[in-house]
């Protein structure tokens, strides 16, 4: 028999003692590269941070404002509403048409335009396109591009009776230097 120039290894032959002394070595790798990092590249270029997006104001709900409105007893009936930003504050404004809930007849319409602000809690009426008091009545009522457009009906005597208004006036209202600009729409004759 011959013996091997090279005596036989105890190692050769695996035991359990082995694979634990070979995981724990492992582990002990892993986490000391871990916690030696190389530093962040000096080339890298800084990410922007993103602005804050503005705080985002709902459309004021008619229904949460005291319009100056006197019904008496009865109620206040929102006819018609349209929302948008009117005088390009980034905030949307409310402009609501709205009568007394006459059970008879036809009750004049109010317009009115309501806005609320990011600190306050309740919307508010910052102008008032129609006055009640006026005897008219409201249709083709639209907001669209910053521009309150409607159709008015309305008497051209007090002699004329509720029933039956004898004056019609298209008419759009537009924020400039300040303040609502009626006019009357472009291609439009009053009758």
């Amino acid at each position: 028999m011959q013996q091997s120039a090279v005596p036989e290894l105890a190692h050769a032959h695996t035991r359990p003692i082995h694979w634990l002394a070979t995981a724990t070595a492992l582990a002990g790798v892993v986490a000391l590269s871990s916690a030696l990092q190389p530093d962040a590249a000096r080339a890298a270029q800084p990410v922007p941070k993103a602005n804050p997006a503005p705080a985002v104001v709902a459309a004021p709900d008619p229904t949460e404002v005291d319009l100056p409105l006197d019904c008496g007893p009865v109620g206040v009936v929102v006819k018609k509403k349209g929302s948008g930003d009117l005088d390009g504050d980034g905030r949307p404004e409310t402009v609501a048409v709205v009568h007394c809930d006459a059970s008879m007849g036809t009750p004049p319409d109010g317009v009115y335009v309501l806005t609320r602000s990011t600190d306050a809690a309740q919307p508010r009426v910052v102008a008032t396109l129609v006055n009640p008091k006026d005897r008219e009545t409201v249709t083709d009522f639209t907001v669209r591009d910053a521009v309150v457009t409607a159709t008015l009906h309305g008497y051209s005597s007090a002699d004329v009776p509720n029933c039956c208004p004898d004056v019609t006036d298209p008419v759009k209202w537009q924020w400039k230097n300040g303040a609502f600009v009626r006019s009357t729409p472009a291609g439009v004759q009053s009758v």
